[in-house]
């Protein structure tokens, strides 16, 4: 197990600043080819009719920068992950907002945690391990202002599950978390159908909510980076 961890750790020596990397690759290289397909749109998306619902998908990744005990009483790790969202606006209007559902697909998912730690998951050791998994959120909630300018506030909640090959927190945890997302940010515009999202303040909180007789549980805080497209017909010319 020892000699697992520490392979882990040599394939990422320095996994922040890895994974943030790859993730800028291939969102560079995703907007480029959307920008190349699109480069003749000359006005911004608006529905055609009333079966032209708006709404986009975002190739997003997002990583932590801290720990705080809110819903939770883990620490000392940290959590990366990139993915897929689904914005679809379903719900009218809340709170002078646009009100949309929102799913999300999480095939990347990276926690960097004490390779050591007791049943109520506290530290036992300063050496670090890295534990891949996957996530999902079937269910959310996204409220966006100012939805017809380019700069577009927003405020986001998702609640979902995330799974790891082994236990984690906790050597007397489960395999499976439920997970619960929050956030704001701002959303802009570059082109008539791309645009950029960034996410300065987020909570992302998993636990196994005492399926098993441990859950520390996790809160992190986090930045989100995304890259969107809106889906729909071109408008008429």
């Amino acid at each position: 197990m020892q000699k697992n961890a520490t392979r882990l750790l040599c394939l990422f020596p320095q996994p922040r600043i890895a994974l943030a990397a790859r993730l800028a690759a291939l969102c560079l290289l995703a907007g480029f080819a959307l920008r190349t397909v699109h480069a003749q749109d000359a006005e911004p998306w608006v529905p055609n009719s009333k079966h032209d619902v708006q709404s986009e998908i975002t190739i997003e990744s997002e990583a932590s920068y801290g720990n705080w005990q809110v819903f939770a009483t883990g620490y000392g790790s940290k959590l990366y992950t990139s993915g897929v969202e689904y914005d679809r606006h379903s719900w009218g209007r809340l709170l002078w907002a646009r009100a949309d559902y929102v799913a999300e697909a999480l095939p990347v998912v990276l926690l960097d945690e004490p390779a050591k730690l007791d049943s109520y998951g506290n530290p036992l050791t300063k050496q670090k391990q890295i534990v891949p998994g996957i996530g999902f959120s079937p269910i959310g909630i996204r409220l966006m202002w100012a939805n017809e300018r380019r700069f577009k506030p927003y405020y986001t909640l998702k609640g979902g599950m995330l799974f790891f090959p082994r236990k984690v927190l906790s050597p007397d945890t489960s395999y499976g978390n439920l997970s619960m997302e929050m956030g704001v940010g701002l959303q802009a515009r570059l082109t008539p159908r791309i645009g950029v999202r960034l996410g300065l303040f987020n909570d992302f909180h998993f636990s196994d909510a005492f399926v098993v007789g441990r859950n520390p549980g996790l809160d992190v805080m986090n930045s989100n980076l995304g890259l969107t497209y809106q889906l729909g017909h071109r408008p008429a010319q």
